[in-house]
């Protein structure tokens, strides 16, 4: 069974090895753990994974292993004495929980009454004394009261009454897209930087010094060098309002953490899609823009370009004259992205929508055309991608 769980993980490309299968091994041959699925999560988890990001690869592998296996409801196929179990059940109990379950003429009672009662219950049950529903005053069910009996689906016990709990147990998978935020994007936006030496030399090169110093004789030869810094220059375009306002949290972060990471960033903001100009200061966007015509002359080809929006409006936005919504754009929004992908050797378009529901727009499909594909999400992973695709 193990063998063939360690498969799985290894199908769904987690980076297991026979050392972490070992050590479940010790630690079940420890008895570290007992009958308890969740239990074995945890512990297969703890063993197998190393890194948060694998998280979700290992929980789908979990769920997906563990659906093909039978749950096996009557105990004695599995050839264990019934005395075993009998006396592993009641060395967890505390003598309160024995004295419950005795007052009901022992759990065996209870449970042959509880099957009873499922068999001939047919419906949902509100209230009431006998059948299993909710609150209610039964032995058998939820948010109800009784002294003591079998509690199933609440959240939380409120007496802590129940000998028994039965409730479904739900897994949410994990995934890196959930860990966005300020740190998280600037580690992402690491992988673009590249480092140069320039400007006034006002950093000790120590091993200059050193190998200058030896060969004079010994006499202090200071040596500087200028300053090592992120020489990365990176044109930032924002889109704002209309259905880019859900997504202000996440943008502001992904500004925030920009304008930490590159030395030389310039930014600009426009309206679902680019047009003639654009500008810094959204109060007064109607008094003041930038021509982009003046960005891309401006501007040399080794500037890396990022746009920043759902691309999610009417598709004649793009492609007409006149498309725009506020203004009477002479040329379609799509010519004036043309020019800045000729103009710029580097361009990707960052979508803070998430890409399942890409598919499901016709304007984010005609933007991905035009970009060559070169569209990503906003999340940990996208971000990844898009600045490996920048760096090239």
């Amino acid at each position: 069974m193990l063998i063939n769980f360690f498969m799985a993980l290894k199908k769904h490309r987690l980076p297991v090895s026979f050392t972490e299968l070992f050590t479940l091994l010790e630690c079940l041959q420890r008895n570290l753990i007992f009958g308890s699925v969740d239990d074995f999560y945890y512990l297969s988890r703890a063993c197998f994974v190393k890194d948060e990001k694998n998280f979700d690869k290992f929980d789908l592998a979990f769920a997906s292993y563990f659906e093909k296996i039978d749950l096996i409801d009557d105990l004695s196929l599995l050839e264990i004495p019934e005395e075993w179990l009998r006396r592993q059940f009641e060395s967890m109990l505390t003598d309160e929980e024995k004295a419950k379950i005795q007052s009901l003429g022992g759990l065996e009672k209870l449970m042959e009454e509880f099957r009873k009662r499922m068999d001939e219950q047919k419906k949902r049950h509100q209230g009431g004394n006998k059948w299993i529903g909710t609150g209610g005053t039964s032995p058998f069910g939820a948010y109800g009261y009784n002294p003591e009996g079998i509690r199933i689906g609440q959240d939380e016990g409120r007496n802590s009454r129940a000998v028994k709990v039965w409730d479904q147990r739900s897994y949410r998978d994990l995934d890196d897209s959930v860990e966005i935020g300020t740190r998280n994007i600037k580690m992402a936006l690491r992988r673009l930087r590249r480092f140069a030496r320039t400007g006034a030399e006002e950093e000790l090169d120590m091993d200059n010094t050193i190998s200058s110093t030896a060969r004079n004789a010994g006499l202090l030869d200071i040596k500087m060098i200028p300053e090592r810094h992120n020489a990365v220059k990176v044109l930032l375009f924002f889109d704002v309002g209309g259905s880019m306002d859900p997504h202000v949290k996440i943008c502001e972060e992904l500004f925030s953490a920009a304008r930490n990471e590159f030395k030389h960033l310039v930014y600009f903001y426009f309206h679902n899609f680019l047009y003639e100009s654009v500008w810094t200061k959204s109060r007064r966007r109607h008094a003041e823009t930038t021509s982009t015509y003046d960005i891309v002359h401006k501007y040399s080809k080794d500037y890396k370009v990022i746009f920043v929006g759902d691309a999610t409006m009417a598709p004649y936005e793009i492609t007409h004259v006149g498309g725009s919504i506020e203004h009477y754009n002479e040329e379609a929004g799509a010519v004036w992205m043309q020019r800045i992908a000729d103009s710029f050797e580097h361009l990707v378009w960052i979508n803070p929508t998430p890409k399942e529901y890409w598919k499901h727009s016709y304007s984010i499909a005609t933007v991905k055309e035009l970009l060559e594909e070169k569209m990503f999400p906003l999340t940990v992973g996208g971000l990844e991608e898009a600045m490996a695709v920048l760096a090239k």
